[in-house]
Formats: C-alpha cells, sequence, structure tokens
C-alpha cells in the first residue's frame, strides 16, 4: 500500500466541481413563483383541518354537552373541558338541550397538531374544525383558544344562551332532529 496521494483525473479536476451547480444553473434562468400571501390567499382543500369551532343549535344554544370525549381523544393534550349542569328551574340557566354544558372549554393551539380526533369523539357534532389556518400569534397567552373564541357566531334568529330549549320539547327533539321550527314546520336539524 502506498502512502502517495493518487493522481486525479482530468474529470475530478475540472468537470466536477462545475457539475455542483447543475441545478443552480439549471434553474437560474427558469420564471421565479412567487406568492404574495399575505395580500392574496389561495383556498383551501375542502376538507382542510384548520381552527375548530363549537357549533350551535338553529335556537342559539350550544351543541356542546361537556362530555369531555374530544380532551380524551386528542393525543396532545391540547383540549380542556369542564362540564356542568343545566338547570330547569324558572330562574335557572339553559346552555344545551341536555343535562350539562361545557362550562369551560379551551384549545391550546401550542399542542394542537390538527389531527381531528377530537372532531371523531364527539357524540352531537358540536366541535368541527373551519379552513381558517392562520393561527400564528406572538404571545402564547393568545394561543389558547376560550369557549368564546370558539362558539359560532349567533346568526339571524338565534338567541344567546342561556335560554330554555325553543325547538322542542326535549333533548331527544334536538338530537333526532324532530323539533318544530319557531313558524311550526318540521326542520331537519342540520347545521
Amino acid at each position: 500500500m502506498s502512502s502517495e496521494p493518487e493522481a486525479k483525473t482530468l474529470k475530478e479536476q475540472l468537470w466536477d466541481p462545475v457539475a455542483g451547480f447543475g441545478v443552480t444553473f439549471r434553474t437560474m434562468f427558469k420564471k421565479v413563483v412567487t406568492e404574495q400571501y399575505p395580500f392574496e390567499k389561495q383556498p383551501t382543500a375542502p376538507r382542510f383541518h384548520g381552527r375548530h369551532q363549537l357549533n350551535r343549535w338553529p335556537d342559539g344554544l350550544e351543541k356542546c354537552i361537556g362530555c369531555e370525549l374530544c380532551a380524551w381523544a386528542c393525543p396532545a393534550d391540547a383540549i380542556y373541558v369542564e362540564g356542568a349542569s343545566n338547570s330547569d328551574e324558572p330562574d335557572g340557566e339553559r346552555f344545551s338541550p341536555g343535562e350539562r354544558y361545557g362550562r369551560v372549554y379551551q384549545i391550546n393551539y401550542l399542542r394542537c397538531i390538527l389531527c381531528g380526533l377530537c372532531i371523531e369523539a364527539c357524540p352531537t357534532r358540536a366541535l368541527t374544525m373551519t379552513n381558517e389556518y392562520e393561527l400564528a400569534d406572538d404571545n402564547r397567552a393568545d394561543l389558547i383558544y376560550e369557549k368564546q373564541d370558539l362558539l359560532a357566531p349567533l346568526l339571524p334568529g338565534m338567541e344567546q344562551p342561556p335560554h330554555p330549549m325553543l325547538l322542542g320539547e326535549d333533548e331527544g327533539d334536538y338530537y333526532r332532529g324532530t323539533f318544530k321550527a319557531p313558524d311550526g314546520a318540521a326542520a331537519t336539524g342540520e347545521g
């Protein structure tokens, strides 16, 4: 075995250093594709998993029953739910058609991986994901979304809870979709 360095061939001396710039030379004169992101937003795919939303029934009551199944299903431990009981007393408060409602609901987007397992676990379809993807912030505390940040906005004809059930006799009417609309016609309960 000799300790003398092997002589480099002409290819190794001239061609190999230039070949390393091949990708650079090939793309140097191509048209540049620039997205003007903050000013021109591209639409997302229809099934894109973005920010969560807590949905409401057509009369404004919340669909969340405070069962905490979404928190149990979350692999990142990003959801915190604290349930409380609704009251049927004359001066009591009713936030959902069932026995319970989500008194405290928080999603920590510093932990959330937007996997959608919480959506699959929800028995009342109270939790869904929107197409909103701009979740960045410069303050860590602002990335913990509270219930008021997650609730769907009130649409025309909805009333801000707490209020009694307006569409059916009991919670079964809500969950089966057999409730009566305010004008007396049968409603489908989808939404």
